[in-house]
């Protein structure tokens, strides 16, 4: 019960800082626009729109989801200590585990509803339009959109550690920035240029898939664009196809993503000094 107290009061602060409605309206701005621009060509190609409305909308969860997350955790303990709230928030009857885990999912709501909505509102338009979508189209849809929640539960959980490690908010925000920037685009270079450093050499499927592993954006990528129509899209079926990584091993690992930094950071603030 405590923590769903936490979590309400997350969320109403989300709603008073305009948290809810600024990742609300910029998800469903972009969502939009990469519909309509994006799957402006497929009636003369004969690919199904909303396939294409997948991988642009895989491609947007990548870079932004997790950036938004990070902006939305990283200060969740650092910054409370900082304003001297948190000191006032623990003399309640709460537990610490119950703050860290009822601020994770009030945050974590106000990302879903982000989500769900500015997603949403891309299929709403395809479906007013008329546009012809399969069933399996809209499986893999609300798979993507499933999956997008989940990659963001893995950056939130991210967020907790460093906000519960760093000892100022400067500092928590900076961390938080390069975190971004090493899973989003660093590391996917430095595998490439691995790759290409192996001159042609065949990487063990092990270790390959360890790699893809290591990176919560590359599971997410694998999850949505590794199979079905959406594989010969984006490219990213011949990548699949050497890799022995099924979709609940890459769930799996997106969940082990979220429990360990969570734990980890419930750990830290049961030990820190406030």
């Amino acid at each position: 019960m405590n923590v769903l107290i936490v979590a309400r009061k997350e969320i109403q602060e989300g709603l008073r800082n305009r948290w809810v409605l600024a990742t609300t309206l910029l998800l469903a701005t972009l969502a939009l626009t990469l519909s309509f621009l994006g799957s402006a060509p497929t009636g003369n190609v004969g690919v199904n729109r909303l396939d294409i409305v997948i991988v642009s909308l895989s491609s947007l969860t990548i870079f932004l989801v997790p950036l938004i997350a990070l902006l939305l955790s990283h200060d969740a303990i650092v910054g409370e200590a900082e304003r001297g709230t948190l000191l006032l928030l623990l003399s309640y009857p709460l537990g610490r585990s119950e703050v860290v885990f009822g601020k994770f999912l009030g945050h974590l709501a106000i990302l879903a509803f982000a989500t769900l909505f500015g997603y949403g509102a891309a299929a709403a338009a395809l479906t007013i339009t008329g546009s012809e979508i399969s069933v399996e189209s809209w499986q893999a849809f609300l798979f993507m959109v499933a999956s997008s929640v989940l990659l963001g539960a893995v950056f939130l959980a991210i967020g907790y550690l460093t906000s519960t490690l760093a000892r100022e908010r400067s500092t928590a925000g900076g961390i938080a920035i390069g975190i971004w920037l090493f899973f989003v685009l660093i590391y996917d270079m430095a595998l490439l240029g691995g790759l290409v450093a192996a001159q042609g050499h065949a990487v063990p499927a092990l270790l390959l898939d360890l790699l893809l592993v290591a990176n919560p954006t590359d599971a997410y990528r694998l999850l949505n664009l590794g199979s079905g129509n959406t594989a010969a899209l984006s490219g990213m079926g011949g990548i699949a196809g050497h890799t022995g990584l099924s979709a609940p091993i890459l769930i799996g690992a997106l969940i082990a993503w979220i429990a360990v930094p969570l734990g980890w950071a419930n750990i830290v603030f049961s030990r820190r000094e406030v």
